[in-house]
């Protein structure tokens, strides 16, 4: 690709170049540093913005990786600045990182502006980080390459492979059956998660890492890779010396993150077998970019596209490390055919078809084939009626069929504390037939949208031998997490969506192939309803808390902040006043 910057035409050149005092002191300042001028004058910055914390077991590598992009931008003849940035640990962060997704879009735009750097390196993985740090990016504007975390290895217990939140899921659900001892508890505990690295089923992380590929925000097969595999470096020094060539190149990501780009991202999340979180993500991502992304258009491509990653939870035995040994995100986007455009250009600097070229799978069982799927649509799907008029999601691809048409009465809980106390008590009145509810906990209400969504199968039932129930919240529920749980319900109950007007016995109705969720009660005693309806307080009254509450969008619209989306269609590019 023909060359487009030149060294005075650098971003970073209006910091360093001009012979006058302000320029002087940035100059003097990074001398202080013990930078020779020859070290980073007339060449490209590049900012590494690590999302690397003692507290965030998914980036633990990062601290040796920035080591190595640092290292590729300096072959190429660049110059890193490494930046850290927001962590996002899913392990830990309370009430839920979703609520500081958009804190770290805005932190990493916001790094981006105020620094003197041409282009960004984007250190991720771990759920929330993908999105918010893509999303920044996407509104700074400069070139970036995405660097994902990778998988960690596949867990183990006696033997038998474990797959992280998936299996913990079954496991507990056992423990709480009264099937699993407390040493045999801690000891899959203690085996579940053995390398660093995101969780290695087709959770949140892998799914998000795999969209950001798709979108051509990685190098080819970047998002497959162990984390704990050589490939790992080898790919961390390749996207320092990658991003250093885009500077130059003036890649940016408008270039790249078009419809048809966004569209591959939507096929290729629907036949990995993804998250539900996917579907916020993406809508906040594509609004960034200036593209009217809608749930309609989701579950129109998830009718479209079959499941082909046999990874779990959706497929049934195998893990992120088996699906890279068969060839990993390239070999199964070759297998979608004509589902992609593969005219869209990467980061890489080729077409997605340039990328594809060869690309291999070794395992036609992990990476299954359009006649042959796991499932015969995509892993989503998007349900709209009365109880939730804004649409909400399903993942019908990891629930029993039999749900697939399902009635039944509502047991309804305001709280996640009420909803727990409930399941623990052995004498509920609860049947296999009962839908159980949580409202209070969307965007606004959580606050952020926890992943409460797969509630807990009450102990009265599991005893009984059931392991799946219909489930309905304006939560989220993690992306390892399976059943029959119908989330993401907008409006949400908070802002007084028809779920806060749910009562205890109203029958609800779900008909997945119609995409219906409706609760059979009329419009009149529904506005009954509605007029006696008190909004609930927020529970944030300060600080960053308080921004949320009045500027999160809802969940049928990516849930980002109003003041941050872009409007759709052609717009005058924000002036970079810095």
């Amino acid at each position: 690709m023909q060359q487009k910057k030149t060294a005075e035409t650098l971003r970073s050149a209006r910091w360093f170049a001009p012979d006058d005092l302000r320029s002087s002191g940035h100059r003097s300042r990074t001398m202080q540093m013990g930078y020779a001028l020859e070290e980073w004058m007339g060449k490209p910055i590049i900012a590494i913005l690590n999302t690397w914390s003692d507290a965030n077991p998914c980036h633990a590598h990062f601290k040796h990786r920035v080591e190595d992009v640092k290292r590729g931008i300096l072959q190429a003849g660049g110059f890193p600045l490494e930046l850290p940035a927001l962590s996002l640990s899913e392990s830990y962060v309370k009430p839920t990182t979703m609520l500081y997704r958009n804190m770290l879009a805005m932190e990493a735009e916001e790094l981006l502006r105020s620094h003197p750097v041409d282009g960004a390196v984007l250190m991720g993985g771990c759920d929330k980080t993908t999105p918010g740090l893509v999303m920044g990016a996407i509104s700074m504007g400069l070139p970036m390459v995405y660097l994902p975390a990778g998988p960690m290895l596949r867990g183990n217990y006696r033997g038998q492979p474990l797959g992280s939140g998936s299996d913990a899921w079954k496991f507990w659900d056992e423990r709480r059956a009264g099937l699993l001892s407390e040493r045999e508890w801690v000891e899959a505990e203690a085996g579940i998660a053995r390398s660093y690295g995101h969780c290695m089923t087709m959770g949140t992380a892998s799914t998000m890492t795999a969209i950001a590929e798709a979108l051509g925000l990685t190098l080819p097969g970047a998002s497959s890779i162990p984390a704990a595999d050589s490939n790992h470096i080898r790919m961390s020094s390749a996207v320092g010396r990658r991003i250093v060539e885009m500077v130059w190149e003036d890649l940016v990501p408008s270039k790249i993150i078009t419809a048809a780009s966004v569209h591959n991202a939507v096929a290729v999340a629907m036949a990995t077998g993804c998250s539900t979180n996917a579907v916020v993500h993406l809508l906040a991502m594509a609004r960034r970019a200036g593209i009217d992304l809608t749930l309609d258009d989701l579950d129109d491509a998830g009718r479209k596209t079959p499941v082909l990653a046999n990874i779990r939870p959706t497929g049934k035995t195998y893990l992120m490390e088996d699906f890279y040994y068969a060839g990993g995100l390239r070999a199964l986007m070759a297998k979608l055919g004509d589902l992609l455009d593969r005219s869209v250009m990467t980061v890489s600097g080729k077409t997605l078809g340039e990328t594809l070229d060869g690309a291999e799978c070794f395992n036609d069982d992990v990476i299954r084939s359009l006649d042959n799927p796991v499932y015969h649509e995509g892993s989503l799907a998007v349900l709209k009626g009365n109880l939730a008029p804004n649409g909400a999601v399903i993942k019908p691809a990891a629930c029993d069929p039999r749900f697939h048409r399902h009635q039944g009465p509502a047991l309804v809980f305001d709280s996640y504390p009420e909803m727990k106390a409930a399941v623990d008590d052995e004498n509920l009145d609860i049947t296999p037939d009962h839908v159980m509810v949580l409202r209070g906990a969307g965007p606004q209400g959580g606050p952020g949208m926890p992943e409460w969504g797969m509630l807990p199968i009450p102990k009265a039932l599991l005893k009984q031998g059931y392991r799946d129930m219909l489930r309905i919240s304006d939560a989220r529920m993690s992306g390892t997490s399976y059943g029959a749980c119908i989330l993401h319900v907008s409006p949400e109950s908070h802002v007084g969506g028809p779920l806060a007007l749910l009562k205890d016995g109203d029958i609800i109705r779900l008909d997945l192939e119609a995409r219906r969720i409706d609760m059979l009660i009329s419009d009149e005693e529904l506005e009954r309803r509605r007029a006696a309806w008190v909004k609930p307080q927020d529970k944030i009254g300060r600080g960053y808390g308080w921004m949320f509450a009045r500027h999160v969008g809802q969940a049928d619209t990516g849930a980002d902040f109003d003041f941050l989306e872009t409007s759709f269609g052609p717009t005058a590019a924000e002036p970079d006043i810095y």
